[in-house]
């Protein structure tokens, strides 16, 4: 199905796009408890609408990684990574824009060959991102019944890890989403990243990361699922952690503080 830039399909809180002929009356991603409807009710935008005003802003935060974002912020504001590497690159989460230029850019940094999402907030305009590059978009097939815009690009995929290429991993950690992911990459930085999206929660201060179920509604995680992360994490070598939103940049002692914040979770229950 080809759908209409003009279409009003783009969800103004979230940033999901429904790739379907028939729109819900409330976006359905931000009904779930781990989102909410939109402080004015439910809007709905279009690709064109936003392109009148939106433009992507590219920042590098290693001499591999650059982060995305539209500016002005719009929706729930996300960053995506773009990770650089020999035998291809790969987009990590998503955002809800893209244009002429954004495509240009990467092409001239060798183009994208596979998107990985950490979880469904951050689906996005995925399908968009995937033909523009004609790459294959990786999702835990957890989450499959949260896909707004299905398409042939869409691969899913099960079980705790999933091997990409020159040792980079996407690891399942559960928890905010029963698929929600982080990705490993052992060789970027200077001994190891993480890219988490919200998966793991980097505070403003830095000093914290929190691990819930949802976020804006500050509803918890039960034990259980904080002891999944860490026994999913704790494993990995990293020394730097990248998240969603600006200041959720550790570029060195994350691992140290992803333990410390594991114990103090932990510690309530």
């Amino acid at each position: 199905m080809i759908i209409s830039p003009s279409a009003k399909n783009i969800c103004s809180t979230c940033g999901v796009r429904y790739g379907t002929s028939i729109i819900p009356t409330i976006c359905e991603i931000c009904a779930d408890d781990r989102q909410y409807p939109g402080f004015n009710g439910q809007v709905w935008t279009s690709y064109n609408e936003l392109a009148t005003k939106s433009t992507i802003r590219f920042s590098r935060l290693l001499s591999t990684v650059y982060d995305l974002r539209i500016t002005p912020a719009f929706a729930i504001a996300q960053k995506a990574h773009l990770v650089l590497s020999s035998s291809g690159n790969i987009l990590w989460d998503c955002v809800p824009f893209i244009d002429d230029q954004t495509i240009a850019f990467i092409r001239s940094l060798g183009g994208i060959s596979a998107i990985a999402i950490s979880h469904p907030h951050y689906y996005s305009l995925m399908q968009d991102w995937a033909t523009a590059f004609d790459c294959p978009i990786y999702l835990h097939a957890s989450d499959r019944e949260w896909i707004r815009d299905p398409g042939g690009y869409i691969e899913l995929w099960d079980g705790p890890a999933k091997k990409l290429w020159d040792n980079i991993s996407i690891i399942h950690v559960a928890g905010h989403f029963p698929g929600s992911t982080v990705l490993h990459l052992p060789d970027h930085g200077r001994a190891g990243c993480l890219l988490t999206g919200d998966s793991i929660y980097v505070a403003p201060s830095r000093r914290h990361m929190s691990f819930m179920y949802s976020y804006p509604n500050h509803i918890p995680l039960p034990k259980k699922d904080i002891d999944f992360i860490y026994e999913r994490v704790h494993p990995l070598p990293f020394d730097a952690m990248y998240g969603a939103f600006e200041w959720m940049n550790i570029a060195e002692g994350a691992r140290t503080i992803f333990e410390r914040s594991i114990s103090r979770h932990l510690s309530i229950y």
